[in-house]
């Protein structure tokens, strides 16, 4: 497998929680190394921006605002299959189907505020790194 590079955020249900260093743990235990980093305030626009693939989505609303309701952090996720290992570690969607020892398992609310994102593949990655970071700020 090759070293990749994946977008993961901690929402704001999980920051508002303090949960940030027990989630960054799971990811690292799991063997990914986190490369750049930062704690982002998002507004609705920027979040809008983000999301606008699920623009035509009922929950696009929903989400955009939930994403601008508190601090996230925005971090780029580096390792073997690293956009695959992380949705392991992260679980599923839904926190009632995620396995146990999950990061949504453990930590996600609701489906809606379910404490992280991840990309769901290379090109995603690609898009979503770069929106959040330059390349000066992913020091591997």
């Amino acid at each position: 497998m090759a070293v990749e590079r994946t977008l993961s955020i901690i929402k704001p249900d999980a920051t508002k929680r303090n949960l940030t260093g027990k989630i960054n743990a799971k990811f690292e235990d799991a063997g990914l190394r986190i490369v750049a980093q930062k704690r982002i305030h998002l507004t609705p626009a920027q979040a809008g921006v983000f999301y606008a693939v699920h623009k035509e989505r009922p929950f696009y609303g929903e989400l955009c605002d939930f994403m601008a309701s508190g601090p996230v952090v925005v971090q780029v996720l580096e390792g073997e299959g690293a956009i695959a290992k992380n949705r392991e570690v992260m679980g599923a969607t839904n926190p009632k189907d995620a396995a146990p020892g999950t990061i949504r398992a453990e930590f996600a609310e609701s489906v809606g505020e379910n404490s992280v994102h991840g990309s769901d593949a290379a090109e995603t990655a690609a898009v979503e790194i770069a929106y959040f970071f330059s390349g000066l700020e992913l020091v591997g």
